[in-house]
């Protein structure tokens, strides 16, 4: 049981149980679990789900990129759920492979420099100075780079969160389901349990 108990499925609101089984039935997500804990906020359950119907719409990396760097993100942040999943048909077992070792000579330039700059994100920022910019500079535009760095931000933060979650543990649940916890706040302007 992961670490905050999933809210179950017959418990959800209408809108978080269509948003739920829809992605996964869509093949959106790979397993409802981590949604139904994101449903505790519906508010967060439907801004989750937006961006990943929009993940790759208008972006300017492309969606092999993006779920490259999603394939990657749940690979450093140990996120079972997401590393097993695949997003966008261009992904082999081999590129998937050559994400974990050195050797990515598969991957094209662009790929290549997006990878490591969300490995240096994610274990070493103070290595992405201005000659490393200037690097990115060489296979991305500006507008680009900044994309990159948002995305690999919000995946980087988010996989490491379900990772916490321990979504396919076998424990008791540190926060056991409670109705009354969904879409609620404790607040020193509000009493316990009523609604935010």
């Amino acid at each position: 049981m992961p670490m905050i108990e999933p809210i179950p499925m017959d418990e959800l609101t209408p809108r978080s149980k269509e948003i739920i089984e829809g992605g996964v039935a869509d093949g959106l997500y790979a397993t409802p679990l981590p949604l139904q804990i994101f449903a505790y906020r519906q508010a967060i359950l439907e801004m989750m789900h937006m961006k990943r119907l929009a993940r790759g719409k208008g972006s300017l990396l492309g969606g092999r990129i993006l779920e490259l760097l999603r394939i990657r993100s749940a690979q450093l942040g140990e996120c079972q759920p997401c590393m097993q999943s695949r997003k966008h048909d261009s992904i082999t077992d081999e590129d998937v492979a050559c994400l974990i070792g050195d050797n990515r000579s598969d991957l094209d330039p662009q790929e290549r420099m997006a990878i490591r700059f969300l490995d240096l994100l994610s274990a070493d920022h103070h290595a992405i100075d201005a000659d490393f910019y200037r690097q990115l500079g060489e296979v991305f535009t500006t507008a680009q780079v900044v994309e990159l760095g948002v995305a690999c931000s919000e995946m980087m933060g988010l996989h490491r969160f379900i990772h916490t979650l321990d979504v396919f543990g076998s424990g008791e649940p540190a926060l056991p389901y409670d109705k009354s916890q969904v879409d609620t706040a404790i607040d020193a302007d509000q009493e316990a349990g009523a609604p935010a």
